[in-house]
């Protein structure tokens, strides 16, 4: 038996989310209707799944913290990775990913960010059975691994 999902909206919530760009609205909550009832997803769910996918990457240290006032990147620890990634939804209910990350010194970036987006892109479409439609990847700063 299939299941059919269809995107209902973002819901409100009091979750301190990044805004997107022009035309995206901020990822508080969405619920997807079923044919058996419908599903909240937490935004925060999607970016720590999404995080860990990129975590296993190879050539991504980690993910990035930026200071704005003083331009400071700072490498996030496990527990706060979702702090370096952004999900919205698009105004065609697709998912727009922002990660700002840390490469490994001596890396082909180019490389190291199409394997993270397509591995992303895959596996948080299977996850969430949503359609990805960006990934952006800010590479905030390298790092020489022992």
């Amino acid at each position: 038996m299939s299941c059919q999902r269809n995107v209902i909206g973002a819901v409100d919530r009091d979750l301190a989310v990044k805004s997107g760009s022009k035309g995206e609205k901020p990822l508080k909550t969405f619920l997807l209707n079923t044919h058996m009832g419908n599903i909240s997803v937490d935004p925060e769910v999607i970016a720590q799944y999404a995080g860990s996918v990129a975590n296993e990457c190879f050539g991504i240290v980690g993910m990035a913290s930026v200071n704005s006032k003083e331009g400071f990147v700072n490498l996030l620890k496990r527990e706060s990775m979702t702090k370096g990634i952004s999900v919205t939804l698009n105004s065609k209910d697709k998912l727009i990913i922002d990660f700002h990350v840390i490469v490994s010194y001596g890396v082909n970036i180019m490389a190291v960010t199409e394997n993270l987006i397509s591995s992303v892109k895959y596996r948080v479409e299977e996850f969430t059975g949503l359609e990805v439609e960006k990934i952006n990847v800010y590479v905030e700063g390298v790092r020489v691994i022992d």
